[in-house]
Order: C-alpha cells, then structure tokens, then sequence
C-alpha cells in the first residue's frame, strides 16, 4: 500500500534503494501525496513513470501477503472442525514449509549483492525468520502425524458416504486450479528461471517482458535486446531481485492450490474436504 516507503530504519531504507522502490514514493505535498499508494498508479505508462515497474513491486506485496496470511489466518481461525492432532493442517503447513525454504535460498543467492548495498542485515534477519518458522512447522507436522495414528477414529468427523476415500475433494476445482493456475505458474516460472525469454503461445508477451523491464535487467542472449542492454543490465540488478521474489510468491500461492486440488484426497471421514477448504478460504481472498 506505500511501495518504497522504509518500515525497519536504515537496513529498509537500503533495501529500497537496492530495489529502487524509493522512486515511487513521494511525500512531499502532505496528506496530497500519493506516497506510493495505489493512488500512484497512473492511468498512462511512459519510460518516466514506470509502471510497468510499479506493477511487480505491487504484484510482489500482494502475493507476499496472500502466501503468509496463508500462514496465519487458519491458526488464528481455526474452523471448528479441523483438529491440530489428526494432522488437517499438515498440507498447508508442508508447503508452507517448503515455500519458507525456497523464498530464504532466493534471498541467500542475492545476499552478496544486498550487502554491498548495506540491506544485508534486514535479509539475513529474514532468511533466519522463514528458516526458522519452516523447521517449526516440519516438527510440528512429524508430531501431528505421530498423533494422528495413535488417535484415528477417536475423533469423530462427520462421513460423506458419497465419495470415496481415494476421490479429489472438488473436481471442478481441480480443473479450474489446472487450467488458472497451470498457466500463471508457467508465467511465473519463466519470470523466476528464465526471465527475458519470450514464450511464443502467450499474445503480446514481448510486450509485457519490456513493460515490466525484464528485458533491461534480464536481456535474453544473442537477441536485439542483449545489443541495446547488455551493458546497463547490472544496474538494474534490484528490479531483477523483485521480480523473482514476486516470480516465487505467485508459484507459492499456485503450489497451495496444486496441493489442495489435486494431492488432497476426501478421505474416510471426509477430512480431505477439511484440508483443502482452509487453503481455500485463503486462497480465493488472495486472488481478489
């Protein structure tokens, strides 16, 4: 909601810079100041205003929060029918877990980079935050798997005869996720592992690689674009760093619908429903 606003002191106020997320943050005329609020958005994009810019750093806080209040929404509201000991938040938690892992590798790859920018140390605290949570949650799940052999069938869950134990929870979410999904991660893969590359299928993809800078700071090899950027490309190594942590939260949020649509089974006593709703729930309020 105030992209390039520093919240941690000098560390944060460093990482801005290093993102050049400083650039769209302007308190200068008081409570008329766009301050990098969606009010910043301008209704035209020109090489001055960057929007195309904009759009990752917003798209990067939106995913951001959608993969961690996935996270924290069914722990603080927990439904009435989910139980910690028969391991119905172990899928959320597994890959919240893996998504932790994967998002403190990404930070550590760039962290030489963020330290001669002096931003290091707000890095470091965070890949020390999402390790540890990980390993917390992987314990957590190993003791609710435990306990759940030990107290299967003492805890009653209500049956859905009409379903067998091996069914998908929901086929019609399971083609929707697949179809949606499906090609949102291919976008986001490429953005992660092969930025610059144009995939010929998607209309206008050139287009919205040089919108959102991806040819500057990731010019594809031996192409016109590796000619006229090639040389600048290393100053524009924080837009490459927001893009493959905006890049790795979309493939987060696709992999907990993944697992939720098409891992997720009904079960005996229909708890594979219980699982798959609480991603659910999180999920379709981080696609809004």
């Amino acid at each position: 909601m105030a992209t390039g606003r520093p919240v941690a002191g000098t560390m944060d106020e460093a990482l801005m810079v290093f993102t050049k997320s400083n650039e769209f943050y302007d308190d200068s005329r008081g409570w008329k100041s766009t301050g990098g609020g969606l009010s910043s958005i301008a209704s035209v994009t020109t090489d001055a205003n960057n929007m195309g810019g904009l759009f990752v750093r917003k798209l990067c806080g939106a995913a951001g929060l959608a993969v961690h209040s996935q996270k924290i929404v069914p722990l603080l509201f927990q439904p009435s029918n989910a139980h910690f000991v028969l391991g119905h938040f172990n899928p959320m938690l597994y890959v919240a877990a893996l998504g932790n892992i994967s998002l403190a590798l990404l930070h550590y790859s760039y962290l030489p980079d963020l330290e001669a920018a002096g931003a290091g140390d707000l890095v470091k605290i965070i890949m020390s935050i999402l390790v540890f949570e990980a390993l917390v949650m992987l314990l957590y799940c190993a003791s609710a798997t435990i306990s759940a052999r030990k107290l299967i069938g003492k805890i009653s869950v209500s049956p859905d005869g009409a379903k067998k134990a091996r069914s998908v929870v929901n086929r019609v979410v399971m083609r929707t996720v697949g179809i949606v999904s499906g090609v949102i991660a291919v976008i986001a893969g490429r953005d992660l592992l092969c930025p610059g590359q144009i995939i010929p299928i998607i209309p206008r993809d050139d287009i919205y690689l040089e919108w959102t800078n991806a040819f500057v700071h990731s010019p594809p090899p031996n192409s016109p674009e590796a000619e006229d950027h090639s040389l600048e490309a290393p100053f524009y190594l924080g837009d490459k760093y927001v893009s493959h942590v905006m890049a790795l939260h979309v493939l987060i949020t696709c992999a907990f619908k993944v697992t939720s649509s098409f891992l997720i089974r009904t079960g005996f006593k229909n708890e594979g429903e219980i699982k798959a709703n609480m991603i659910w729930k999180v999920q379709s309020i981080g696609d809004w």
